[in-house]
């Protein structure tokens, strides 16, 4: 089993899932894309993985890597239908690089938020034994807003019609955070951009907040994070 992991910053990695990798004796090489690092022979790979990072995905004159990424992925995916995880921005690249359209939110995400499931989600095997509607961190400006056939949505929030799809049968996007850790917060608070859209959203002292409340619900976010783990190892028959 071989993981392949592309970055756009550095603290935003796959997190939690590191460790359910690590128990599960799995390895993975990561391509730290903002860096300058190349995208290696994707056919080498069994899984793909792509987090999340403050670019985003039609900045392709000021970050001329998304082209090669989004082509990566669209090889990875379509041509060889391998299983595929997306977060945040991995998610709106997953949707562009199969014919979807991503653009600015209408209504940016930060904070604790409420998804639900579409009925799609409700009988897709990912989203096995998970609350529905689930809290979940979301911090994010752009959105999916259209997705070509072969797609299903599988979940919703009030603001963003297209939380979570599939592609195929193995391929997922997922617009929120299941990934974070105790870490998360101070982390991503120190990237200029995402640090105002957390005080432009939740106002002064926006941080230490959001920081308490995460530590909080820590426990359960990572509940959900191992089952939604366990259930993306199932319908991707990762061994």
């Amino acid at each position: 089993m071989k993981i392949l992991v592309l970055q756009h910053v550095d603290v935003e990695h796959p997190g939690i899932f590191r460790d359910f990798f690590k128990a599960d004796g799995l390895t993975w090489d990561t391509v730290e894309l903002d860096a300058g690092e190349t995208i290696p022979d994707v056919a080498a790979y069994d899984l793909m993985v792509v987090m999340g990072g403050p670019q985003d995905v039609w900045q392709e004159e000021e970050f001329p890597w998304l082209i090669a990424e989004k082509a990566a992925i669209r090889r990875f995916v379509v041509d060889l239908g391998r299983p595929f995880l997306g977060v945040c921005l991995g998610h709106q690249l997953l949707a562009s690089a199969i014919g979807g359209e991503v653009g600015l939110a209408k209504t940016p995400e930060v904070g604790i938020l409420k998804i639900e499931m579409t009925p799609e989600g409700k009988s897709d095997p990912i989203f096995r034994n998970v609350a529905d509607p689930m809290g979940v961190l979301q911090w994010h400006g752009a959105e999916v807003l259209a997705l070509p056939k072969g797609t299903e949505i599988l979940a919703r929030s009030e603001s963003c019609a297209v939380q979570a799809f599939r592609y195929g049968k193995r391929a997922y996007g997922m617009q929120f955070h299941v990934e974070i850790t105790g870490q998360t917060v101070a982390d991503w608070a120190a990237i200029p951009i995402y640090a105002r859209a957390l005080e432009k959203a939740l106002g002064s002292g926006a941080v230490e907040r959001l920081a308490d409340e995460v530590a909080t619900k820590l426990p359960t976010f990572n509940r959900n994070a191992k089952t939604i783990y366990d259930n993306f190892r199932g319908v991707t028959s990762l061994a």
